[in-house]
Formats: structure tokens, C-alpha cells, sequence
């Protein structure tokens, strides 16, 4: 609660994160002003960042915890605002790969 203004960022960020959680089966209730995350395990799969960057890095984090492979589209912006975000992760043990856009 109290995150309205997340929905007018690069993206709509409780949208998208809602979204993509979704997919990758967590139970997510959106509301006005945030989201109510019930939790579980994470499945792998395909989700989109809606060029987000502050997304897509979350995304990442997040799918270190799924049980499968979880591909991030909409990438790219990551390298301008944190160009050295997929180096960094991986030193850390992330299981990180960058596809070729």
C-alpha cells in the first residue's frame, strides 16, 4: 500500500511485476496503490520487463529462487542504467546468462 506513484515510472511497475510473477506462477493480487503477494514457489518461464529496468533486474533476483529456467525479455535498458548489473550478479553466484537481442 502506499505505492500509487510505481504505476506511473518507465512502466507501470506494479502491473508489470504483477504480470510477470504471474507467469511465473506466484499468487498476486493488484491493487490502486501496491500488490498483495501471497507467495510459493517460483516456476520457470517467460516474462517481459516492458523495458523496465528497475523490473527486469528484479525479475532476475527473483528467478534465481524459481525451480526452472526463467527467460527476461525486454532487457536492454538494464546496460544503460546499470551496465555492469549481469557482471556484478554473476560474481555473486547468480545464474545469469545474456541472450543477444
Amino acid at each position: 500500500a502506499g505505492a500509487a506513484e510505481l504505476r506511473v515510472k518507465e512502466s507501470d511497475r506494479i502491473a508489470v511485476m504483477a504480470r510477470a510473477l504471474r507467469a511465473l506462477g506466484v499468487a498476486v493480487e493488484e491493487f490502486p496503490d501496491g500488490a498483495g503477494i501471497t507467495g510459493g514457489a517460483i516456476a520457470g518461464g517467460r516474462v517481459d520487463s516492458a523495458g523496465d529496468h528497475r523490473c527486469a533486474m528484479a525479475l532476475a533476483v527473483a528467478a534465481q529462487r524459481a525451480t526452472g529456467e526463467v527467460g527476461i525479455g525486454d532487457c536492454a535498458n538494464v546496460a544503460t542504467s546499470f551496465p555492469g548489473f549481469a557482471a556484478l550478479a554473476q560474481s555473486t553466484g547468480f545464474g545469469l546468462a545474456e541472450e543477444a537481442a
